[in-house]
């Protein structure tokens, strides 16, 4: 595939509250196993990308770490590379870091890439999709600009805070906006752009040079009567991971095979790096049911509806309900929790019950001890 790939960061609006306090969103664990940029990343992969570039807005530690030099995720060194890239430079507000920004400070890079196109999205919208095809038909429509959105009626209470598209019966876009909540069905945007490289260059200079707070989403919207800006609609499993409300939620519902099947795929695998350690242990007397757990962990007590990650440890008489345990939390004994996320390495030993709800879940810091 002759494009090079861009993974964006998220905007200002997203905030995973606690979880994005030690790491950045992309590398936030996600499903036990993963970490929510494995997707978008794995989607470029192996879609026959070779060269991907990784923007980071800041705390670039965790990530970089994660991802290695990208054998992981089918890179090949010998020809193709995977950078992770940040702004060098401190700078003066969190306003003006900005996806723009680090364009600009990394453009040898864009414009030193031999690939004709540019494939653009963000981390933060988990799906799988071939890239490919939408290269395929950005070619086919003759289009300066391929949009990618998918189609919700669950506007109200899904995507909030994140870009809408207003499009014709030839799904030309002809409005972007913001998803306000107040009305049930909407076209939303993944960030997510397919174009030339001459053209992504063209824009990024722009923007720069109309506003130094200027994202990229905001010189497409004031390119709008100058270019051919098309929609590609993307089908099956999409969730954006914005808020702590919105990673609780899915990843709650992607413990059911059902809807977990529209985005782990056959022959489409999604990669990350791993992790050679002993299965799960379930000692005598423990009951687990409806979730997803991840190997390593060593569990006593029960489980329901919950995610666990690896290295978990839930001792005798605990009981866990609808949570998520990332990686190498301890639930002591006859702890009691219900709706709550716990943070890496966290110790629950003294507090006896923690209960939360679906639109508010309970955060446990990393390496916090209750």
């Amino acid at each position: 595939m002759k494009a090079l790939g861009i993974i964006s960061f998220e905007d200002n609006t997203a905030h995973v509250e606690g979880l994005e306090e030690h790491r950045p969103v992309p590398a936030i664990s996600f499903l036990g196993r993963y970490r929510v940029i494995d997707f978008i990343l794995s989607n470029m992969t192996n879609s026959g990308m070779d060269n991907v570039q990784v923007y980071c807005k800041e705390k670039p530690r965790n990530l970089i770490e994660h991802l290695g030099e990208g054998t992981n995720y089918n890179i090949n060194s010998k020809r193709g590379k995977l950078r992770v890239l940040y702004g060098e430079k401190n700078f003066s507000s969190p306003v003006y870091n900005h996806d723009i920004a680090n364009y600009m400070l990394n453009m040898q890079y864009i414009e030193g890439d031999r690939n004709p196109y540019v494939v653009v999205a963000p981390s933060y919208f988990v799906y799988s999709l071939d890239f490919s095809t939408v290269l395929d038909a950005h070619v086919e429509s003759g289009a300066d600009v391929t949009v990618l959105y998918t189609s919700t009626s669950e506007a109200k209470t899904s995507f909030l805070g994140c870009d809408v598209l207003t499009l014709d019966k030839e799904k030309n876009v002809t409005a972007f906006d913001k998803n306000r909540g107040n009305t049930k069905t909407k076209n939303v945007s993944l960030e997510a752009y397919v174009m030339t490289k001459k053209l992504f260059i063209e824009l990024v200079k722009k923007a720069a040079a109309t506003s130094s707070l200027y994202w990229f989403k905001d010189i497409l919207r004031d390119s709008l009567g100058e270019l051919k800006i098309k929609g590609y609609p993307v089908r099956g499993f999409v969730a954006c991971i914005n808020t702590l409300e919105a990673y609780f939620k899915t990843s709650m519902a992607l413990r059911d095979r059902s809807v977990a099947d529209g985005l782990f795929k056959p022959g489409w695998p999604v990669y990350t790096q791993t992790s050679d350690s002993s299965p799960t242990m379930y000692r005598t007397g423990s009951s687990v049911t409806g979730s997803v757990v991840a190997n390593g962990a060593v569990i006593e007590g029960k489980v329901e509806n919950s995610i666990i990650s690896r290295g978990v440890t839930i001792s005798k008489g605990a009981v866990v309900k609808n949570c998520i345990l990332l990686p190498g939390a301890f639930i002591g004994e006859k702890a009691k929790l219900d709706h709550v996320v716990v943070d890496k390495y966290a110790i629950i030993h003294h507090v006896k019950e923690l209960k939360g709800t679906d639109e508010e879940p309970v955060y446990v810091a990393r390496r916090d001890r209750i």
